[in-house]
Order: structure tokens, then C-alpha cells, then sequence
């Protein structure tokens, strides 16, 4: 009983976060469509450009959240949130109260990310790759 009671909390965690993140994408779409300034310098048009590319990036990045939290609530309502997708053992509810839209257990998640198969693991390919400068 308790593990059902904490996923209904779950789910009020989830349409919370939810709701902030459309309020947010809303308005990193309004500054992205916004008008550049004709005033200032050349400078001014260079911070304009990386604001813009910076509120582009974010937006990119909370639509991904948006999409994981969208599946977690179907997942809700199709009765099968809080199993691991990989091993379908229960998903330990100190793991989804951290990332609650989760679908693997951490187990599963680490070995998804060693066999560099799981979009997680982009990040440390990225990094292997990475040439350290030595002067």
C-alpha cells in the first residue's frame, strides 16, 4: 500500500514538473522569436546570437524531458510505471523520486550505459574522444 501511495505522489511530482516545463518552453519560444535589436554594437548582435543559441539548446533539452515525463504519465495510466522496462523487477522508489520518470532500475540503466547502446551514454563517448591540451 505504501509503495502505491507514493507513486500517486509520483504522479502530482510529474504534472507539477510538467506544467513548469511547457510555462518555460513557452517563454524560451517567445525570446527565440522575438525580434533582434537593430541598436548596439557588433558586440550586442554576438551576445544576442549566443543567448539565442543558449535559449535553443534548453529548449531542446527540457522538450526531451517533456517527452519522458509525457511517457511516465501513460505509463501511470496503463499500470505499468515503477517497473524496470529491461529486468520488469519494481523501479526502487528512492530512484523514482530522484528521476521519476525513469524506466530502467539503476542496475539496468549501468549496464545499458557500459554497452554505450543508451542515449546516456553519448555524453562519455564524447568524452573518450576528448583530447586533453598538454602545453
Amino acid at each position: 500500500m505504501a509503495r502505491k501511495d507514493s507513486i500517486k505522489k509520483l504522479r502530482a511530482t510529474l504534472l507539477k514538473r510538467r506544467d513548469a516545463l511547457i510555462r518555460s518552453a513557452i517563454g524560451d519560444l517567445s525570446l527565440l522569436q522575438g525580434k533582434p535589436s537593430k541598436t548596439g554594437d557588433v558586440l550586442d548582435a554576438v551576445a544576442d546570437t549566443v543567448q539565442a543559441e543558449l535559449n535553443s539548446q534548453l529548449l531542446e533539452v527540457e522538450g526531451r524531458e517533456l517527452e519522458a515525463i509525457d511517457a511516465a504519465i501513460q505509463r501511470l495510466d496503463e499500470g505499468k510505471y515503477g517497473d524496470c522496462e529491461s529486468c520488469k523487477k519494481p523501479i526502487p522508489l528512492t530512484r523514482l523520486r530522484a528521476v521519476p520518470y525513469a524506466r530502467e532500475c539503476i542496475g539496468c540503466h549501468r549496464l545499458a550505459e557500459k554497452r554505450k547502446s543508451h542515449p546516456a551514454a553519448m555524453m562519455s563517448r564524447m568524452f573518450d574522444s576528448y583530447q586533453a591540451d598538454t602545453a
